[in-house]
């Protein structure tokens, strides 16, 4: 330790407690013990740091040897036996014991004190130090905890990735490069050198290369994307394509599977897919149609010709399907306008026309389905009859809400639509007027502008008369004029 160079000149005048504070503001705990070991008086940073050294007992009068545990008392020994008034004792840390269950770590380092048998042990508190060191444990043997998952999980995935059995090649996403292949994919292309390092369009026909391009893009886009079929370069195989995206080391790589297909497990394939999707027609309990460019029939099922009342697919086959779907003529014209631009057409409420003259209230899903130079359409026409709510309108019904006068937009012509309204408005001022009236009938006639006559067949006619006062409403209406104005 290296002292002041003139202590006389610049400390002379320096009093006990000018000394007291400065020792104890020197350290976290300072201790005077005299010759023989005994703590004579004693200074804390902190009352907290006080409070946790003598938690079990004050220390003043007791042996410094004492307030340490048992391994720590031959450090406290050589503390006291090492300290000079010229030099202080080398630094040596200490452990205080707690009623906690935890001990104290304090660093001392003590210095005789002039010619006095007495000493001063100058403590730095190490318990933020020990806390950052354990932190750092924590996180070195966590991290060690999170390399050991990863080496086994990389082990997990090259061991999968060297025995599967499939062709499987790891692409960089931005330039589509191939970066590994598994050995089936190395059985399929022949040797490494031809597959790693390439652009993924140059290991498929150029015919293919498109839609191997599409399929990336979707998965990209979406995360996932539908397999497609793709010839080889060199036209030697076809495959079935698959792909999926993961991430490595902050880089996002496409796994792209390859199902080799020979040329009869394709046809079989085919050919059971195509019998499943004509039985799914045929069975189907919702009308499905087919229809060209032009919107003439050319495939329809059973239910379709249910619906449409027609005995036989021939007869509908080479027919508009407007001939069936509309109420005014436009509905088929606004659905094939809405299918040729955004090539889907959802949930569309119309109503279908039978050949006999029955009817029914549907909804319409169609969507586009490119063929080469040739588009077709498919619908899907449900009926929706017994969904639809008995009180929207029955021929002698009348609406009882704006709610329910709206719903008839499409479904009645222009004229209906506007007498309905009036029937609406006319009903609500009649019950607003019997309401603000207390049930007057004469005040409310009088309220509306309307005979007392003309009031009870309005309210006749709108169900708002009792059973009671049916007879009574039938003979003054024989006896007056029954006119029924609008309001």
């Amino acid at each position: 330790m290296n002292g002041f160079k003139a202590p006389q000149e610049t400390l002379g005048d320096l009093d006990a407690e000018a000394a007291s504070a400065l020792v104890a503001a020197a350290a976290d705990v300072a201790l005077i013990v005299n010759g023989k070991g005994v703590i004579r008086d004693m200074a804390c940073q902190s009352e907290e740091l006080q409070a946790v050294l003598e938690g079990q007992s004050r220390w003043l009068g007791q042996a410094f040897a004492n307030t340490v545990t048992l391994e720590s008392r031959p450090k406290v020994e050589a503390l006291l036996r090492e300290a000079s008034p010229n030099h202080a004792s080398p630094r040596r840390q200490v452990n205080h014991p707690t009623g906690r269950g935890t001990d104290i770590p304090i660093l001392y380092s003590a210095v005789r004190v002039g010619g006095l048998d007495r000493l001063v042990a100058l403590g730095r508190d190490l318990r933020p130090l020990a806390e950052l060191q354990q932190r750092l444990v924590e996180a070195q043997q966590s991290m060690e905890r999170d390399y050991a998952r990863l080496r086994h999980a990389e082990t997990r995935y090259r061991l999968l990735f060297q025995l599967s059995p499939e062709p499987v090649l790891v692409l960089e996403v931005a330039s589509q490069r191939v970066m590994e292949a598994n050995p089936a994919a190395v059985r399929l292309f022949g040797e490494v050198r031809d597959i790693v390092g390439r652009l993924i369009s140059e290991v498929f026909d150029v015919r293919s290369a498109g839609a191997v391009q599409a399929l990336l893009a979707g998965v990209r886009a979406a995360g996932r994307a539908d397999s497609v079929r793709a010839t080889l370069a060199g036209g030697v195989r076809e495959c079935a394509v698959s792909a999926s995206m993961l991430r490595q080391d902050g880089a996002s790589l496409f796994l792209v599977r390859l199902s080799p297909v020979e040329a009869g497990d394709a046809v079989a394939v085919n050919e059971a897919s195509r019998s499943h999707l004509a039985e799914f027609f045929e069975a189907a309990t919702d009308g499905l149609v087919i229809t060209d460019r032009d919107g003439r029939i050319t495939n329809a099922n059973a239910a379709f010709l249910e619906l449409a009342q027609l005995a036989s697919e021939e007869q509908a086959r080479g027919q508009s399907l407007e001939r069936w779907l509309g109420r005014t003529g436009v509905d088929f014209s606004v659905m094939m306008s809405n299918l040729r631009q955004s090539r889907a057409v959802r949930l569309f409420a119309t109503r279908l026309q039978g050949e006999l003259g029955g009817s029914a209230d549907v909804e319409i899903s169609a969507a586009t389905v490119s063929n080469g130079a040739e588009p077709y359409f498919g619908f899907t026409i449900r009926d929706v009859g017994r969904r639809l709510r008995t009180d929207l309108r029955s021929s002698r019904e009348l609406p009882r809400s704006v709610e329910q006068l709206t719903e008839l937009v499409g479904r009645v012509s222009l004229r209906e639509l506007v007498r309905e309204a009036t029937d609406v408005i006319e009903r609500l001022c009649i019950e607003a007027a019997l309401e603000l009236t207390g049930n007057n009938r004469a005040s409310a006639a009088e309220m509306l502008g309307l005979s007392r006559q003309s009031l009870y067949v309005k309210l006749r006619r709108y169900g708002l008369v009792e059973p009671t006062e049916q007879a009574e409403v039938e003979v003054r209406e024989g006896d007056s004029d029954t006119g029924e104005g609008a309001l």
